[in-house]
């Protein structure tokens, strides 16, 4: 059963614990809360005990086996934590797991987690047999109404009280990073918790240090969607976090080449067959929405300035390719930038 990350402590206390429990994802804070979720309450239901594995490769699958079967010392009760750090347990892995599944122990709890895993892992034997009796969770990125309504519940949490000024202000300078911003509202709680003051942008802005993290494949939506102010602002951080332009510059090219060909067989076929050209569902919206603000021209021209900038980066010295990658950037908006000298 699915549980999400925002629901995973309500569910727990109202339905306690599953002797299965999956989480997965790529989002750090979202897992360490539910994993910190279960350890708390299998303390209170007398798992004293907490074995830890990594199946890495040195790991035997028999220790598993061994840690459901053995009896602790100082309780009945076996809490394991098994990591999958590809997200995948393998073909002897999956065996003894869909065996595990088989004949769950009510002194026995497995949490099991890994990395952000795809359909074809949840739709794998062993991953069904245990979710069909336990619980699983996916963390993703927060961004937008769901990372303000995470922001809002941990100053709630924290009796901190934040302006709604203040409250955006803490979601632009740490998204992409939770910790962040956990660790923001903690101390807001530290300096103005007990004063019982509200905390606006003002005093954010004396005690804040932008922390938000970004990757690419962000930078790349938001150009797409038009969301020039917070692309700059992502490609800013990306040059801050040390990342190589010549990266974002292939991306670039990639999603132009990508855009082009879609307009082609626009032209060609009357609509664009999203799937033949392997564009998921969830990024569909932002080719679409490109594609409705740029011309056959506007993307020629951006090709020229792509392959120009290619050829800059790979046989000068620039000092400064972010700004570089900027006008490349605006490019799809698209900027009338065709007379401007990319040097």
């Amino acid at each position: 059963m699915q549980v999400y990350p925002n629901r995973f402590e309500q569910h727990v206390q109202q339905q306690g614990l599953s002797p299965f429990i999956l989480i997965f994802g790529d989002e750090p804070q979202q897992k360490l809360d539910m994993i910190d979720c279960v350890r708390a309450h299998v303390k209170t239901q007398g798992f004293e005990e907490r074995q830890t594995l990594v199946a890495d490769t040195d790991f035997s699958w028999s220790q598993l086996i061994d840690a459901t079967q053995t009896m602790s010392l100082f309780s009945d009760k076996q809490y394991i934590e098994l990591t999958l750090p590809t997200g995948k347990p393998g073909a002897e892995g999956s065996k003894v797991l869909t065996a595990i599944s088989e004949n769950p122990s009510p002194d026995t709890i497995i949490l099991i987690q890994g990395p952000k895993i795809g359909k074809d892992v949840q739709k794998a034997k062993w991953f069904k047999a245990l979710d069909s009796k336990g619980m699983f969770s996916h963390c993703y990125p927060l961004e937008g109404k769901q990372l303000q309504q995470w922001v809002q519940q941990r100053c709630r949490e924290q009796q901190v009280n934040v302006t709604p000024a203040g409250m955006a202000m803490i979601c632009d300078f740490s998204e992409g990073n939770l910790l962040a911003a956990k660790q923001e509202i903690e101390k807001l709680s530290l300096m103005y918790g007990d004063s019982g003051q509200t905390v606006d942008e003002k005093m954010l802005a004396n005690s804040m240090v932008d922390q938000s993290r970004f990757t690419v494949f962000q930078f790349i939506d938001d150009l797409l969607a038009g969301d020039m102010q917070k692309a700059i602002k992502i490609l800013y951080r990306l040059e801050s976090e040390g990342v190589e332009p010549n990266i974002i510059l292939w991306s670039l090219i990639k999603e132009a080449q990508t855009l082009l060909e879609c307009k082609s067989m626009q032209s060609l076929e009357g609509n664009i067959n999203f799937n033949k050209m392997r564009i998921w569902q969830s990024k569909q919206g932002l080719y679409r929405s490109a594609l409705q603000r740029l011309s056959d021209a506007d993307l020629q021209l951006m090709m020229t300035h792509l392959q120009q900038a290619d050829l800059i980066l790979k046989s000068e010295q620039t000092r400064k390719p972010f700004i570089l990658l900027s006008h490349l950037a605006v490019m799809f908006m698209p900027a009338p930038l065709q007379h401007l000298p990319l040097r």
